[in-house]
């Protein structure tokens, strides 16, 4: 068995479950777009999402009706953005296959978005989870105010350490963040059991990804160079960030010179990518990561020894060691 059916074990069943409370909720008969939420159910990948809603959900008084909702809410909200996000990004593909866009064209692929979303407020409307409903629209309009809070800091190259952990915790902290305090919240905790669970999700998702910013510095099966696509995105991600307060005003020079006017120069970015090799950015950015992922398991040490607990902090070290 995987390492994530392993963790899964404790809620086997509920994930077994939310597949098809899922597949109900994207369903539509409008034929077109019902044949694009069944592609997209058919490319689903890990689950780790409603994994911590599940989790999350039985540390907090056991998986509920209310608890496989939330899960769905967070999935229809993480699938919206990745929809949205390959349409701003101009890309063909999401993991290894065809993106909607790339099938059905940009107008479309927006309007399928939208409709996911449209989905998980229905889903809570209509079931009275206006708590529920209130954690995953918090989640949505710290995403956007992070996207853009990147976009507003990329044009000028000078994000501080402290500008980007406040990027990457609502672009990436906030959704897991979610998902294990709605997880929470579906199990009746208390609001300081669903405010500890959510500081946990948190801090997972940092170090989540901290660890996605550290993949762009290994070498990549298929060319043996490391990949380089922050940097040609003009993405000051933490290795680079460290990089830039620790060495001297040339190298800083050449540095943002590159990332700004030569990004699309694989030699450049590559001295670049060298550069933060051999001045500890990875290092740094590794040590912050593992500081996130431990804070983290701290928060859990309330709890009761259990088999769900032992899956959490499973879970977590998954998140750091992962290979993709």
């Amino acid at each position: 068995m995987s390492i994530i059916g392993d963790i899964q074990k404790p809620v086997k069943g509920h994930i077994d479950q939310f597949e098809i409370v899922f597949r109900d909720a994207i369903r539509s008969k409008v034929s077109l777009l019902d044949l694009i939420m069944r592609y997209l159910t058919r490319r689903k990948g890990k689950q780790i999402r409603p994994l911590f809603v599940f989790l999350s959900a039985e540390l907090s008084g056991g998986v509920t009706d209310s608890s496989h909702r939330a899960a769905a809410m967070i999935e229809l909200l993480h699938t919206a953005t990745l929809v949205h996000d390959d349409v701003v990004d101009d890309s063909n593909e999401r993991r290894g296959a065809f993106s909607i866009n790339a099938l059905w064209k940009n107008k479309i692929a927006v309007l399928a978005g939208d409709y996911l979303l449209s989905r998980g407020l229905l889903l809570a409307v209509e079931n009275k989870e206006f708590g529920l409903l209130q954690i995953v629209s918090a989640a949505t309009r710290e995403m956007s105010e992070g996207e853009l809070l990147q976009i507003e800091k990329a044009r000028r190259l000078d994000i501080k350490e402290e500008i980007y952990y406040e990027i990457i915790r609502k672009k990436t902290a906030v959704l897991i963040a979610a998902c294990c305090a709605a997880g929470a919240a579906s199990a009746g905790a208390s609001e300081e059991q669903i405010a500890n669970m959510y500081k946990f999700g948190e801090l997972v998702g940092m170090a989540f990804q901290v660890k996605d910013d550290l993949f762009d510095y290994h070498k990549s099966n298929l060319i043996g160079k490391p990949n380089g696509i922050d940097i040609r995105e003009q993405k000051m991600t933490l290795p680079l960030i460290f990089t830039l307060n620790n060495v001297d005003s040339s190298t800083k020079s050449k540095i943002i010179n590159t990332v700004k006017n030569h990004n699309k120069d694989r030699a450049r970015v590559d001295e670049v990518i060298e550069i933060v090799h051999k001045n500890g950015g990875l290092e740094y950015a590794h040590q912050r990561m593992i500081q996130f992922a431990s804070e983290a398991k701290t928060l859990l040490s309330q709890y009761q020894d259990s088999d769900v607990k032992n899956a959490l902090f499973s879970l977590v070290d998954y998140v750091i060691s992962r290979d993709k």
